[in-house]
C-alpha cells in the first residue's frame, strides 16, 4: 500500500530559548506498524466522495441486515449476563450452535469445548492462528492475490511472507474473454519450491477473495499433500463458506484425510449474516491446534463482546428455521448476475466468481486518454491504480486495485484488473450499469 510521504524518523522541530527551531528527537514507532499515512481503502473512499462515484471498492453490505439478525442483537443487549466478560473461548450458546453447524458442515463431531474459539471477527482469528504457530523469522506461504491482512499480520509478528501466485491457465486470453474462476490455477511445483525449513504455515483462502475461486477437492488434495510432506499448519480462511454459486461446492481442506489434525479454519459472522460491524468470527480445529490459538487470542484481546456473541447464536438458530442461507445465496447470485450483465453490455471481460462477492474485471481493452492527469499518489503506483482512479473520476464507479493483494514481485499480474464488489442493492447495481456505458468510448 501507498500514499502520502512519511515524516523522517527521529526528527521534529521545537522552539528553543533563542527563538530558533532546533531539531529534537521524538519517540519512534516500531517498524512493524510503519506504513503509509493513507491506505488504499481510505484513498479511494476519498476519491469516491470527491467525484460522487458509486463505491464498489469495499466489501461492506449496501443493504440492511436481515431483521431477524437485528432482532437477535437487540434482545441480546438486554440480557444481564451479557453485560460482563464472556469466557475467552466464547459464549457457550454460540459455541454450541457453531458445533452443531460445523459438525454437519465438516461431517465430523466438533466439540464446543475443545474445537472452537470465538474471535473478534475473522481478522483476529487469522492473527491468533498466525501468532500461535509462528516465531519471529518463521515463514508463511500464501497464494496471490491474497487478502492484504495476511501481509499486515505477518509483519506485526516479525514473520516472513512467501508468495505463490495463482495464474490464468495457459492458452486463455483473459483480456478478450469472460473466464471462470476455476481458470485461475495453482502450480503445485511452484508451491513446493516456495517452502523452506523455516516455513511453518500454509494459508489457503476458499472461496477466494478477490478471484471468487472455489478450490476443488482434487486441488485441495494436492495442497494437503504438500502440507503433510513439510509438516505445515494450514490456516484455512473460509469466511465466504456460505456464498457459492452455480452448483459449486465449498470443501474445507479440514475434511480431507489427515487434514483435520493440521488445519485451523477461520470464519466470520460478518460475512455469513451481513453484519461486518459486529466483529464476530471463530476458529475451528483439532484440540491440539485450538489450544495454542486460544492462548494467543487470550493474550491479544482476552475475550470478545458478549451481546453480539449471543445474538449470532440466536441468529444461527433462526437461520436454520427460515432457510436463510439458501435464500441469501440466491440473492447474491442475482446481484452477481446484474453486475455481469452490465459488464457484458459494454464488452468488458471478467472472471465469473464461483464464490464470495467480488468480480475481477479485465481492463486490458481500455485506453486511457494520453492527456488524462493523475495525482502523484496514484501515478506512482502504476497502471492498476491509474485504471481504478480513471474508473472513479471518469466513469463514476469505484473499484479497488488488485495490486494491493500482491507482493511487489508479482504486482504486475494485477495490471489489467479492477476488483468490484457486488454486495450492494440491485437498484445501485443497475445505476452502475448505466455508468459503465461510458467505457465504450475508451475501448
Amino acid at each position: 500500500m501507498i500514499m502520502a510521504p512519511i515524516p523522517a524518523r527521529n526528527s521534529s522541530t521545537a522552539p528553543q530559548p533563542n527563538g530558533q527551531p532546533q531539531p529534537t528527537k521524538l519517540p519512534v514507532a516500531s517498524q512493524r506498524v510503519e506504513g503509509p499515512l493513507t491506505d488504499v481503502w481510505t484513498l479511494f473512499n476519498q476519491y469516491t466522495a470527491k467525484y460522487k462515484a458509486i463505491n464498489l471498492g469495499q466489501g461492506f453490505m449496501g443493504f440492511p441486515a436481515p431483521q431477524f439478525v437485528k432482532d437477535a442483537g437487540s434482545a441480546a443487549a438486554q440480557v444481564e449476563s451479557c453485560m460482563q466478560y464472556a469466557p475467552p473461548r466464547g459464549v457457550p450458546a454460540l459455541r454450541d450452535e457453531l458445533a452443531k453447524n460445523y459438525s454437519q458442515f465438516l461431517d465430523r463431531p466438533v466439540d464446543p469445548n475443545t474445537n472452537i474459539v470465538v474471535a473478534a471477527g475473522g481478522n483476529e482469528a487469522l492473527l491468533s492462528v498466525l501468532a500461535a504457530f509462528l516465531d519471529p523469522g518463521d515463514e508463511a506461504v500464501m497464494m496471490e492475490p491474497a487478502f492484504d491482512q495476511y501481509f499486515a499480520n505477518l509483519k506485526l509478528l516479525n514473520a516472513v511472507p512467501k508468495y505463490v501466485p495463482l495464474r490464468v491457465r495457459p492458452g486463455i486470453d483473459a483480456t478478450q474473454n469472460v473466464i471462470s474462476a476455476s481458470d485461475w490455477v495453482l502450480d503445485i511445483d511452484e508451491l513446493r519450491a516456495a517452502i523452506t525449513p523455516r516455513t511453518k504455515v500454509l494459508i489457503i483462502n476458499t472461496p477466494h477473495n478477490p478471484i471468487g475461486k472455489v478450490f476443488t477437492y482434487d486441488e485441495l488434495q494436492q495442497i494437503g499433500q504438500v502440507a503433510q510432506e513439510h509438516n505445515l499448519v494450514i490456516l484455512s480462511d473460509e469466511v465466504y463458506d456460505r456464498l457459492t454459486y452455480d452448483g459449486h461446492t465449498h470443501h474445507s481442506i479440514a475434511t480431507l484425510p489427515g487434514m483435520w489434525n493440521r488445519t485451523v479454519i477461520a470464519c466470520s459472522a460478518g460475512k455469513a449474516f451481513g453484519v461486518t460491524g459486529w466483529r464476530i468470527g471463530w476458529m475451528i480445529g483439532a484440540e491440539h491446534l485450538i489450544l495454542p490459538c486460544l492462548r494467543a487470542h487470550t493474550r491479544l484481546i482476552f475475550t470478545v463482546n458478549s451481546p453480539m456473541q449471543l445474538a449470532i447464536a440466536n441468529a444461527f438458530k433462526a437461520a436454520h428455521k427460515n432457510d436463510f442461507f439458501n435464500t441469501q445465496r440466491q440473492e447474491y447470485w442475482e446481484r452477481r448476475h446484474h453486475l455481469c450483465q452490465s459488464l457484458d453490455a459494454v464488452g468488458l471481460p471478467y472472471t465469473i466468481p464461483d464464490g464470495s462477492y467480488f468480480i475481477l474485471a479485465n481492463t486490458g481493452k481500455i485506453k486511457i486518454p494520453a492527456d488524462f492527469e493523475f495525482p502523484l499518489e496514484v501515478s506512482s503506483q502504476g497502471r492498476c491504480y491509474e485504471m481504478c482512479y480513471f474508473f472513479t473520476k471518469e466513469i463514476g464507479v469505484t473499484g479497488i486495485p488488485p495490486s494491493e493483494f500482491y507482493s511487489d514481485e508479482h504486482a504486475q499480474l494485477a495490471d489489467n484488473y479492477i476488483r468490484l464488489a457486488f454486495c450492494k442493492p440491485l437498484e445501485l447495481l443497475d445505476q452502475v450499469g448505466e455508468r459503465l456505458v461510458r467505457l465504450k468510448q475508451y475501448m
